[in-house]
């Protein structure tokens, strides 16, 4: 079952370090990056810090947020344990902050559908690491 759970870590890592490549870049897919570009607009419209007066640049936004998801994606995928358990973390706020906001901008679910597979799939690695600890804890 480890191997199961290394894999699925490694591949997500993968994802969220591609994603973030997308989002800092036209070299991937400049449809996909101008795409980015436009959505970050709106994202900025509805940030979550913006009622206390914190409104992002929009390609600021999509500069960190695509940073965050690269150097993140990479630490889970092959970092050291404690880096790999941080990016999670990071990871799942960001993928929280996705569905919020597709949320405000009141997407369809479909749209919401991505995130929150990836959330999902963050807090079945967390709650794997958590399980293992409390095991050997106990043992």
């Amino acid at each position: 079952m480890a191997v199961v759970f290394t894999a699925m870590r490694v591949i997500l890592g993968l994802f969220f370090a591609l994603s973030g490549v997308v989002k800092l870049t036209d070299q991937v897919s400049p449809e996909v990056y101008q795409h980015m570009k436009s959505q970050f607009v709106q994202f900025a419209d509805v940030f979550p810090l913006k009622d206390f007066g914190f409104k992002p640049d929009p390609y600021q936004y999509l500069q960190a947020i695509g940073w965050v998801e690269l150097v993140a994606g990479i630490l889970l995928a092959v970092g050291p344990r404690i880096l790999q358990e941080i990016s999670n973390f990071v990871l799942c706020i960001i993928m929280i902050g996705a569905i919020y906001t597709l949320l405000v901008l009141k997407e369809p679910l479909a749209m919401c559908a991505p995130a929150a597979v990836c959330l999902g799939l963050l807090l079945l690695l967390n709650v794997r690491w958590y399980g293992k600890k409390s095991k050997s804890k106990s043992a």
